[in-house]
């Protein structure tokens, strides 16, 4: 009798013990198991970018100052790294630091500025196991879905942030005065020191790279831009093999229509790209691309250049409309040398269509 009593006093106690360890065991939601999950698994790869650059002391002396600071994210258990070409701008060295508070010298190997995106590489310590990202698919991503942001905020290392895709294709114009089309829009906080950082999809996975807020204060307005990581993927794997990207061009020489050059050729519209020159080997020539043929000087005196009048002027690429070089370089930020578009072109006040096989750039 004794020993049943004593089952039972102990069963009592377990009964309540487990009831003690359920009731200050911490209690997540399922949202934030989710954020919890993905910084566990990713802000080890995150990195700290910082450079240094060249300048003149008072005595005309050339140093080495602090330059600019981002993000990045290692792609490569060999070391690589892929940012934003604007986080490691004019930089003389590169520094790259690890979660582990260690600090690497990285070198560039490829940078693209069509796209905003550079690859980096240096060179792991020995034993040391890199913790990678993987590239996810930012084909299928749908407004309102969530996103996270992993980067080093006014130099906060690691830093989580979280919001939703709130647009997706926006044309957005960078520091470098380049057009980057079908950019991802998003409202997770991303500040100064975020740029090259990953955004990432509730898996893990990249799905863009921070590069640019919209903000008049130059902090976090809600209005966040990212790369994404399926035009990041084609770049990043150009990069590391060749150094560049390779992409496909019409040859030739065009020059941005404006209203002086219009009035000067009597040409009906201020916007568009004035076919100048057409090397006989290229395949625009090829293609039936019509060259000017009236050599005129334009410019100052002391820049001027020679263009010629009288050639096409292509107004849209593909069916999309174009303005200026910018829009004429975004346009063909995704084409490969063999490829082939669909030039609108006004020929003798009419418009026409000309395929154009690209050349290489």
């Amino acid at each position: 009798m004794k020993s049943y009593s004593r089952a039972l006093v102990l069963g009592a106690i377990l009964a309540a013990w487990a009831v003690f360890q359920a009731a200050s065991a911490p209690a997540y939601t399922q949202d934030e198991e989710q954020n919890i999950r993905v910084y566990e698994t990713c802000n080890e790869a995150v990195v700290n970018i910082n450079t240094q650059v060249m300048a003149i002391n008072w005595f005309l002396e050339p140093i080495l100052q602090e330059g600019g600071a981002g993000s990045g994210s290692i792609i490569d258990k060999k070391g690589y790294v892929v940012t934003n070409v604007h986080v490691i701008s004019n930089a003389n060295r590169i520094y790259i630091s690890l979660p582990d508070g260690s600090q690497h010298e990285g070198k560039v190997v490829g940078s693209d500025t069509a796209s905003d995106i550079a690859v980096l590489k240096f060179d792991p310590p020995p034993g040391v196991d890199l913790k990678t990202i993987d590239f996810g698919d930012s084909g299928g991503l749908k407004v309102g879905q969530k996103v996270i942001a992993i980067g080093n905020p006014f130099g906060l290392e690691r830093t989580l942030t979280t919001g939703i895709v709130s647009g997706l294709g926006r044309p957005i114009r960078n520091s470098n005065n380049t057009i980057i089309r079908d950019m991802i829009q998003t409202d997770a906080a991303i500040n100064p020191g975020n740029s090259g950082g990953p955004l990432l999809d509730t898996q893990g996975k990249m799905i863009g790279v921070n590069t640019m807020i919209a903000s008049t204060s130059g902090s976090s307005a809600g209005v966040g831009f990212a790369v994404p990581i399926n035009t990041a993927k084609r770049v990043v794997n150009d990069l590391i093999r060749y150094g560049q990207v390779r992409r496909g061009i019409i040859k030739g020489v065009l020059v941005q229509l404006n209203r002086n050059i219009a009035q000067y050729a009597k040409i009906s519209t201020t916007q568009g790209l004035l076919v100048s020159e057409l090397p006989k080997t290229g395949g625009a020539a090829k293609a039936g691309l019509r060259a000017g043929t009236e050599a005129v000087r334009y410019g100052s005196s002391l820049n001027a250049q020679t263009i010629y009048l009288g050639g096409d002027i292509i107004t849209a690429i593909d069916g999309v409309k174009v303005d200026s070089i910018a829009d004429y370089y975004s346009l063909l930020e995704s084409k490969r040398p063999g490829d082939t578009v669909t030039l609108s072109v006004l020929r003798n006040g009419k418009t026409q269509t000309v395929k154009v096989p690209l050349d290489e750039q």
